[in-house]
């Protein structure tokens, strides 16, 4: 079903729930529920499975959430949970987990993230003390079950979220293991931003009579500006750096993240643009877990105003005051353009997405508007002048605050004294003039002196090869969550030389420590920028393995898993003799 946004949109008073959680709605300033919620609470209450499509930031954690609790007896004593939720990230699990407490306060709801990168102890023990609601990453529910540590036997409720990025992750067969788990009679619900065919497949072999729910984009009056207003410019490679942070420069976010595809490029522009004046910061799987969640914790708490990150570490992040976002390169997928673009305008707010075409890129970016049906407009760089007189507006709109804050009028009576011994030396005015100078070149401490080279997008030419970075690549090989036909695949390519633009890496572990390629997959993607479907043929042997991987990210891939242990050991990670050679 697809909600209309011409009905009387009911609030949470007509929604079958407790007197609890109204309460608690109300303590958040929750006003009235969001499409999703509204469409899925009701059946969620009855019992009923369900999967759901909805954009990222339209509020489906509480849509799940408050069901959950509903179900829940109040001060329930039992050890075992009753509730599940799958989530792809540790960052994703903890916000639930927060979102769950928040909610269920007055119920006494014991809640738990379990994810790894934590000690393993520490979760055992939370478990057996007893909890009602696990939040998990897949790989740590499953290594609790195999220790027998974390049982499904009670479980009423499991919620499968974000399930298109759990299956780019790699976890598909780590998902199907879990569902084998819970009971027949367990109420099973999948939330997905995208439905694509392995979705489709896997919710029907595990959903019974689902309710289907899919959230319709927003429609709006004629004339009146969406929510998310998205652009695109088009831009040679060497003057990127330049063109971003004029961008923010003119755009002037009060939170912003840059979306990069490799570390390097989160680290070099992320120096550019704190030379530019920006308060930015860098997030990407090169990082400690520690050094991400201070980073995280800064541009949540507006200490930090601009995150220059990879896909990878900025997965399932969630910053209600975020305004734009930026992608330093073309998205690989549509999927990945989607879920970046839900980062804003979240909750009815408004918000900016911006992406940087080079002109080679411009297949992917007219792929993207196919697929998504957005309106992504190209439009001009902003000039040396547009940035000037932008800067020049924020320094006025700075002062013009500063003279009407009654509150500052104590702190600027001590310059009088200042003024005044200027004003019998020179004309009032040119000491104003003065002081706006030094108060802009503080703000600006960088003004811009190349004007950046128009570029236009090149009519439609034959591919020469180069496609594949779009789509081609992905159509030979086939969809990456089917391991069905990746196995297929391993034998019929045997030794033949990787495809176009792959480089094949050695792993020194194979059947012999029990790898699969689920296990890889998931080592790739968690570790580097890679998502599951960057990832081209893996072949297995008793005591090694061969991956391809995209040959511009294989040295970025080797460092990080050369970092990283796969199947609890360090193990030898390098390009393949073959591909070498």
């Amino acid at each position: 079903m697809a909600t209309d946004a011409t009905e009387t949109a009911p609030g949470f008073t007509d929604l079958p729930l407790r007197g609890e959680l109204l309460d608690a709605l109300s303590r958040l300033g929750y006003e009235e529920p969001t499409p999703i919620q509204r469409e899925a609470i009701p059946p969620l209450v009855e019992g009923r499975d369900l999967l759901g499509q909805a954009a990222t930031g339209t509020g489906k954690t509480a849509a799940f959430a408050l069901p959950i609790l509903e179900r829940m007896e109040q001060d329930r004593e039992g050890l075992e949970p009753m509730s599940l939720v799958l989530v792809p990230t540790r960052e994703l699990a903890v916000q639930v987990c927060e979102a769950v407490h928040r909610y269920g306060r007055d119920l006494g709801v014991r809640v738990l993230p379990v994810y790894g990168g934590q000690p393993i102890g520490r979760q055992i023990r939370g478990l057996e003390r007893g909890v009602d609601v696990v939040v998990a990453t897949p790989g740590r529910a499953l290594d609790h079950l195999g220790r027998g540590t974390l049982s499904l036997s009670g479980l009423r409720m499991t919620v499968l979220d974000e399930a298109d990025e759990m299956f780019d992750m790699g976890f598909a067969e780590d998902i199907e293991a879990i569902l084998e788990e819970i009971p027949q009679d367990c109420q099973t619900v999948l939330f997905s931003a995208t439905m694509p065919p392995r979705i489709e497949r896997m919710a029907g072999g595990n959903l019974t009579d689902p309710v289907r729910i899919q959230i319709a984009r927003e429609t709006r009056a004629v004339g009146e500006a969406p929510l998310v207003r998205q652009s695109a410019y088009v831009v040679p490679r060497a003057h990127k750096p330049a063109a971003i942070g004029r961008i923010l420069d003119v755009e002037s976010p009060t939170a912003a993240i840059v979306f990069c595809r490799t570390r390097e490029e989160v680290d070099q522009l992320t120096e550019v643009l704190n030379g530019r004046g920006h308060r930015a910061e860098a997030l990407h799987g090169g990082m400690s877990q520690e050094q991400r969640d201070r980073t995280m914790g800064r541009l949540r708490s507006g200490t930090t105003d601009l995150v220059i990150a990879t896909d990878v570490a900025a997965r399932g992040l969630d910053v209600e005051h975020l305004t734009h976002v930026l992608n330093y390169n073309v998205p690989s997928a549509p999927d990945s353009y989607v879920h970046r673009v839900g980062r804003v305008g979240r909750a009815g707010r408004e918000g900016v997405a911006i992406t940087l075409v080079e002109p080679r890129e411009h297949r992917m970016l007219k792929s993207i508007r196919r697929a998504t049906d957005y309106t992504i407009n190209v439009e001009k760089i902003p000039t040396i002048a547009d940035a000037r007189a932008r800067r020049l507006e924020l320094t006025s709109a700075a002062l013009r605050e500063t003279l009407l804050d009654e509150e500052a009028e104590d702190d600027r009576e001590h310059m009088r004294v200042v003024v005044e011994s200027l004003a019998d030396e020179f004309d009032v005015m040119e000491v104003a003039l003065a002081a706006v100078k030094l108060a802009h070149e503080s703000q600006n401490p960088v003004d811009d002196d190349v004007e950046i080279p128009e570029v236009s997008i090149k009519p439609e030419q034959k591919d020469k090869g180069r496609g594949r970075r779009d789509g081609g690549r992905r159509d030979q090989r086939g969809d990456r969550g089917d391991r069905g036909e990746r196995g297929e695949r391993r034998e019929q390519r045997g030794g033949r030389a990787p495809a176009g633009g792959m480089s094949r890496l050695f792993i020194g572990a194979g059947r012999g420590a029990r790898v699969r390629p689920q296990d890889l997959v998931g080592a790739i993607t968690g570790e580097s920028e890679l998502r599951g479907r960057d990832i081209g043929a893996i072949e297995i042997a008793e005591r090694f393995s061969l991956v391809e991987v995209p040959s511009q990210a294989a040295d970025d891939v080797i460092s990080a898993l050369q970092n990283t242990t796969i199947k609890g050991r360090k193990t030898v990670v390098r390009r393949d003799a073959k591909d070498v050679g």
